[in-house]
């Protein structure tokens, strides 16, 4: 039987306590609903920080804040964003009336301790709250981010949301040797409706972008609002791992706002129902290539 690790993405740059008053923001709701997450079997934390406005941050005090609580409680993996979100520090005004992602704020999910941080090393446009955000990693950035998580000791999780970007910049880096295998890609489908360049989701563009995949990479599906269901019950199905959450889905059914453990609970059972085995913390670790956490 395969050992499938859920990722439990709490709370994302971009949804809001007025679409979902479950959705925890402050350190300690972020670290209690991590803790909820990780008895219902979650084995990673994909974290992103929001300020005590709610606004999002990369701030690495808030991070190592919300690190801090989470360890206490347990021993799920962290993960940090360099994404960042659609609001607050993240956004500096250009003179054309659009808005641009900081790419400095960015690198500082870097410097929080985290095991894991999520690499976004591509170039689009967020459409969010009525503003046009320009999300800009060229080719050097890229290298400057992935310089970053090398220094740091953290492993990279690639994020895409298109073939294309697995293919440029995620696998120009790892054959430079800025990450060891097993490589640990994350699909993110659905969010074209959000981000420019970003891919629906459907069997036969899951399919195609896992074929696309360089050697030695193992994948982890996450896609947005009506699609995370789907798409990370074939995830399963094709031999991958999951990200389930509020950062990417507001809904357990039509109309009945989620929690962050009803929808890792929902996924936990769905892999048994499989006849395949939830991966512990540990077990993930020793999937990835991380070093056991200190006792």
């Amino acid at each position: 039987m395969a050992k499938v690790i859920v990722t439990v993405a709490p709370t994302g740059g971009m949804a809001s306590k007025a679409q979902n008053h479950n959705l925890p923001t402050q350190p300690d709701e972020i670290a209690e609903s991590v803790h909820r997450s990780w008895k219902e079997g979650a084995a990673i934390a994909a974290l992103h920080a929001r300020r005590p406005d709610d606004e999002a941050t990369c701030n690495a005090g808030i991070y190592k804040q919300i690190n801090g609580l989470i360890r206490e409680r347990c021993d799920i993996v962290i993960n940090n964003s360099t994404g960042g979100g659609s609001s607050g520090d993240m956004l500096v005004p250009r003179p054309d009336g659009l808005f641009e992602s900081s790419f400095e704020e960015r690198l500082k999910g870097c410097d929080a301790g985290a095991e894991m941080a999520t690499f976004d090393g591509m170039t689009f446009a967020d459409v969010h709250g009525g503003r046009e955000i320009c999300v800009i990693t060229t080719p050097s950035r890229c290298e400057a981010l992935a310089k970053r998580m090398q220094e740091r000791g953290i492993k990279p999780e690639w994020e895409v949301f298109g073939p294309q970007h697995i293919l440029q910049d995620v696998t120009r880096l790892i054959e430079k040797g800025y990450d060891k295998p097993p490589y640990y890609i994350n699909m993110v489908l659905g969010a074209d409706k959000g981000f420019q360049g970003a891919m629906p989701y459907s069997h036969d563009i899951l399919a195609a972008m896992i074929r696309m995949l360089p050697p030695h990479s193992i994948f982890c599906v996450s896609a947005i609002g009506p699609a995370q269901l789907p798409a990370t019950t074939q995830a399963i199905l094709l031999g991958g791992h999951v990200r389930v959450g509020l950062e990417d889905n507001n809904y357990y059914a039509k109309g009945q706002l989620a929690t962050n453990e009803q929808l890792v609970a929902r996924t936990v059972r769905i892999i048994k129902e499989l006849n395949h085995e939830v991966a512990s913390p540990g077990e993930a670790r020793d999937i990835l290539g991380l070093p056991a956490v200190k006792a």
